[in-house]
């Protein structure tokens, strides 16, 4: 396969990603409906929650931690693939606005590798988790009661798999 088709590969199963991201968002679907995207022993790396490793664990991770998330998004604001490597740029966005109207929102980014088939076996998301704290401050978003707290201790390894 040349690296444009790897490139174009990579690309429409990101897409298809964050078109599912979308429904999970909405409340179409559970949050565990993103685990379709990644192998059997990916690796996913939270800045909150830490280190996954494997699909079973990713997919509870993903219902978990976005308990009680009600109301928040997550637009992408651009993304670039190269080969296997997908690096997208992206809004935590929180319900609300600030007192000048801009949305209260963070940025984040994330690094996947596209493994084939429509899978990635790696994602490692990056935010400022102080700046996500202060926006939950100024917000009139307030969690409920189905809220998971992250882990004291989580995992913070970034290494990829294999």
């Amino acid at each position: 396969m040349s690296d444009t088709d790897r490139t174009d590969e990579a690309r429409a199963a990101y897409l298809r990603l964050v078109a599912a991201r979308g429904q999970a968002e909405t409340g179409q679907a559970p949050w565990s409906i993103l685990g379709e995207f990644f192998t059997a022993d990916a690796v996913f790396i939270d800045p909150a929650w830490g280190r996954f490793e494997g699909l079973a664990a990713i997919t509870r991770f993903l219902d978990e931690s976005m308990a009680g998330l009600e109301g928040w998004s997550f637009p992408e604001q651009w993304t670039i693939v190269e080969g296997d490597r997908v690096v997208s740029f992206w809004w935590n966005r929180l319900p609300g606005a600030r007192p000048d109207g801009r949305p209260l929102e963070a940025p984040g980014v994330s690094i996947l590798r596209y493994a084939g088939q429509g899978k990635f076996d790696y994602e490692l998301d990056l935010l400022n988790m102080a700046e996500v704290r202060e926006l939950m401050e100024a917000s009139e978003w307030r969690p409920n009661a189905s809220l998971n707290p992250p882990p004291a201790q989580p995992d913070r390894n970034a290494t990829p798999p294999g």
